[in-house]
């Protein structure tokens, strides 16, 4: 004798373990580390989800499932809008060897009824897709990485020879704001290693030069310009970002920014050059030493190579 779909899911409650919305708050409140895993429709997701759900729709969950969430050991809660799809979601999942799993009763209807905290998901455009097709597919990126990157906004101190390949490459990459701080202005020797610079722009602002170049090559982020001397006057500006990029030119710009990072508690990646010889490291504040530690002692501006 067949099971109508309502005693089917009586018998698959009976196996699968519940939990209320509220009790699904608190966790969330208290820093519960645990997956919460939305199996709604993508047409559902997109009106609105718990923050940082994973999303798999429950016809794709046994193909997904075991990249977005490796470790069977993890808790994690399923949702969808009722209670109904995310309970066999969770009976799927026990099946197959999750040991830790519970559906939220009455899904994200009862949710959103309690009036818990609701975020509209973020996603590509069709155009963004297309441009950033060969990193999306790279799993370590995807689309949420893709979606952090153009959330992200990057410092860059200097257009030249440094700061020229690091912006050109974050700019195709999609890094959605750029900050380039230069006084200087385009010079003919510059355009053998500046490749933000060309012929047209000789005696004018580098950082419009780069700002030019820059939208030409990436029309959909913003790029910043900054055509003044980094000093203790204006190194506010480095609070506005999330990362710094050093491609100064002179010690004392660089000691400035290391101790600037620091106080305002923002990764410092560092690069210099000499003929060639190059050195590149990233110092993060509070988890290991800083350029003054690399270099306590300041070399002289006279000793500094040409």
């Amino acid at each position: 004798m067949s099971l109508t779909k309502d005693q089917l899911l009586q018998q698959v409650k009976k196996e699968i373990s519940e939990v209320t919305p509220h009790e699904v708050h608190e966790r969330l409140q208290k820093g519960d580390k645990f997956v919460l895993l939305d199996v709604r429709e993508k047409e559902e997701f997109d009106e609105g989800a718990i923050e940082n759900a994973v999303f798999i729709p429950r016809g794709f969950l046994e193909l997904r499932i075991e990249n977005a969430v490796p470790d069977k050991d993890t808790p994690i809660v399923v949702y969808c809008a009722g209670g109904v799809r995310s309970a066999l979601a969770t009976k799927t999942l026990k099946d197959m060897g999750y040991k830790n799993v519970q559906s939220m009763v009455g899904g994200f209807n009862a949710w959103k009824n309690a009036q818990y905290k609701v975020v509209k998901p973020k996603f590509l455009t069709p155009e963004q897709r297309t441009r950033y097709s060969r990193q999306i597919l790279i799993p370590e990126v995807g689309e949420k990485g893709q979606i952090k990157l153009l959330e992200s906004k990057v410092l860059l101190i200097g257009a030249g020879g440094l700061g020229s390949p690091a912006a050109y490459y974050l700019a195709a990459a999609g890094v959605g704001t750029l900050g380039i701080v230069d006084s200087d202005v385009v010079d003919e020797s510059n355009l053998q290693r500046q490749i933000l610079h060309n012929t047209e722009w000789l005696g004018k602002s580098k950082v419009e030069s780069a700002q030019n170049t820059l939208k030409k090559l990436n029309p959909g982020i913003t790029v910043i310009p900054y055509a003044e001397r980094l000093s203790v006057n204006n190194i506010d500006i480095i609070k506005d970002y999330d990362v710094i990029i050093d491609g100064s030119d002179n010690f004392k710009t660089r000691y400035l920014v290391n101790d600037a990072c620091i106080f305002y508690g923002k990764p410092n990646i560092y690069g210099s050059i000499f003929r060639f010889e190059g050195q590149a490291t990233t110092f993060i504040p509070g988890e290991g030493p800083c350029y003054r530690c690399l270099y306590p002692i300041p070399t002289p501006a006279e000793l500094a190579p040409t």
